[in-house]
């Protein structure tokens, strides 16, 4: 039964080769140029070496972040301290009246203490209990807190990696999401992300770029707001950390 199963799969694998081939042949007459066959040269790769070299002052990459992140609809904030940060937090959760807040299992953000700030709220700490359905903690949250690994002035992204003790649904579930970023995670290029990546030898389970709040455009061309994700991204730049 398996060789019968085998031989199946071969002729499946066969004639889909040829179809591609026919495919492919028939793009090639129209053009009325031979088929490349072969891989072409490609004597450059990566990011050229005048932009592996570019970089803003710190002002600048500030500002251009700011700039292009609030571009795609999300706002930035600075706090001079992690209390300043907490208390920004705190004033928005009373002003949209939460009743759901979930942070990550960072102890940076449980240094922001916002279950003693907020005693009539429901603060959790993702994943400090391992028979909660977090998913769905997340998806009830109002509001979502996560420390972002990184800030990309030119591009205007967040970079989040998710660990253990900090899941990706903090990001993506709540209706909220604030992100707070040291002064000293705000970086020029994508690039600056992406290289140490690759000198990883093991990748964390997810790697998110955020570029304001949720948008999709998939019906008919209609702009929605917080479909796959916050409808609401507030980035906290912190200077003391």
């Amino acid at each position: 039964m398996s060789e019968h199963r085998e031989d199946w799969l071969k002729q499946l694998d066969e004639a889909s080769k040829q179809k591609q081939e026919q495919f492919l042949n028939g793009i090639a007459a129209k053009l009325q140029r031979p088929r490349m066959t072969q891989k072409p040269q490609r004597p450059l790769q990566g990011a050229p070496e005048f932009w592996e070299q570019f970089e803003l002052g710190e002002v600048e990459k500030l500002e251009m972040f700011q700039r292009n992140f609030e571009a795609a609809g999300g706002y930035v904030l600075r706090a001079a301290t992690l209390t300043d940060a907490s208390n920004i937090i705190v004033d928005k959760a009373v002003e949209l009246k939460a009743m759901h807040v979930l942070r990550q299992d960072e102890q940076l953000l449980e240094q922001l203490g916002l279950e003693q700030a907020m005693p009539q709220v429901k603060v959790r700490s993702w994943n400090d209990d391992a028979m909660e359905d977090w998913k769905a903690r997340a998806a009830e949250a109002d509001i979502g807190v996560v420390l972002a690994d990184y800030a990309v002035a030119y591009t205007g992204s967040l970079a989040l990696l998710s660990s253990k003790t900090k899941g990706r649904s903090v990001s993506l579930l709540p209706t909220l999401l604030f992100a707070l970023v040291p002064r000293s995670s705000v970086v020029t290029r994508l690039g600056e992300v992406l290289k140490p990546l690759d000198e990883l030898k093991r990748l964390p389970a997810g790697i998110h770029f955020v570029s304001g709040p949720s948008r999709s455009a998939d019906i008919e061309n209609d702009l929605t707001i917080g479909v796959h994700g916050p409808g609401i991204v507030y980035t906290i730049i912190i200077d003391e950390l």
